[in-house]
């Protein structure tokens, strides 16, 4: 897949005011971004912790960003989502119940939706069109977070609606890149691609070196200690799988090969029928429980 140019300079003199949470059951860190010079903030990558093998929820890791956004008398104004996540449930109408905000996603969700609409069986009632969330963008999309200035950047190869999302000198990057010693994200997830995910991860790091770079995932290889912050000219210099002397034929060799190797997420079945619909959980059966499917051999 060839890409646009970037269509938007980067500001590096608007610096977001970011608090980030940790999920210790998916590896997953989110974050409240807030405007440096108002209260308007936006959430992105929220979690909501499931025990499925009970079916319960937890409310927990969504309840400390609901805390700190009344704490800090915060509005918020988006719910970012980057990708529909494999590994955990998003919090996404959970928090705009109690704290309002639009959420969004990359358009390109309709492929996301088509693909496992027919592999969980959805039926007609369930709408292939992205329309379950408040925002979709595209490429090169722009909004505000109170004065500050946020754009959105299409990065598939992890899955078709990957989106990194630059806001002022900051970019929140999903799963399009891990810390330096980690890499990058599997491609082999339906819609994914190596090759493609190689170039977007380019396009990223095409990026002015001083963009900070704030990762959905860490999983402290080697048993060091976990983090969640790079830089764009950290990224080039160190990263194992995609730095600048790596070639784009070496990488997709190495990362269709490591690919083969994994086991599928521990979540991705719960996951990804709750987020391809926005979060919003299955509707109430006849007698008042929720369900989810498990399609064998289905994926």
């Amino acid at each position: 897949m060839d890409f646009a140019p970037i269509n938007f300079q980067v500001d590096l003199t608007q610096v977001p005011k970011v608090q980030h949470f940790f999920d210790e059951q998916s590896n997953t860190f989110s974050y409240v971004v807030q405007d440096p010079h108002s209260q308007s903030c936006a959430i992105i990558d929220s979690v909501l912790d499931i025990d499925y093998a009970a079916g319960r929820l937890n409310y927990a890791g969504a309840d400390a960003i609901v805390n700190y956004v009344k704490a800090n008398d915060l509005k918020v104004e988006w719910i970012i989502e980057t990708h529909v996540h494999a590994d955990h449930l998003s919090a996404a109408p959970y928090l705009k119940s109690k704290l309002g905000g639009l959420i969004g996603i990359g358009e390109r969700i309709d492929v996301v939706q088509n693909t496992f609409g027919k592999v969980f069986n959805e039926g007609t009632d369930f709408q292939r069109d992205g329309s379950q969330f408040d925002r979709l963008f595209a490429d090169g999309d722009s909004y505000q977070i109170g004065t500050l200035v946020a754009h959105a950047l299409h990065t598939p190869g992890h899955t078709p609606a990957c989106m990194v999302h630059v806001i002022g000198n900051s970019a929140f990057v999903g799963d399009t890149i891990f810390m330096p010693d980690s890499g990058s994200a599997r491609a082999d997830f339906p819609g994914g691609d190596a090759r493609t995910l190689f170039r977007s991860i380019h396009r990223v790091l095409s990026l002015p070196e001083e963009v900070v770079l704030y990762m959905c995932h860490d999983y402290g290889p080697n048993g060091r200690e976990l983090k969640h912050v790079s830089t764009v000219g950290e990224q080039r210099r160190l990263n194992i799988h995609v730095a600048d002397a790596i070639s784009e034929d070496d990488y997709v060799k190495m990362r269709e090969a490591r690919d083969a190797t994994l086991a599928m997420p521990k979540l991705i079945i719960p996951s990804i029928q709750v987020n391809m619909k926005a979060g919003d959980l299955p509707a109430p059966d006849s007698n008042g429980t929720r369900y989810l499917k498990v399609p064998i051999n289905g994926l």
